[in-house]
């Protein structure tokens, strides 16, 4: 085991616990390793979200109901 790591409790659904288990298995990792790096991958997506909208947070924002309008006038909807 990993000297940095803190235990923690989760519940899962039965049949995500399943899953989880068969998955750990035919990997030859640890539950806890699948979960962490799934933990880690779901992170690292937020992180580039985030970036994405730092990016564009000067953009104009464009209401809803004018965007609907104008896909109305085009015939769009």
């Amino acid at each position: 085991m990993k000297t940095n790591t803190k235990r923690t409790t989760i519940y899962l659904d039965s049949d995500l616990h399943r899953a989880l288990r068969i998955k750990a298995a035919e990997t030859e990792h640890s539950m806890s390793e699948v979960v962490e790096e799934a933990i880690k991958l779901s992170l690292a997506e937020d992180s580039i979200d985030l970036a994405a909208f730092d990016k564009r947070k000067e953009e104009p924002s464009l209401p809803f109901g004018d965007v609907l309008k104008k896909l109305k006038k085009n015939g769009k909807i």
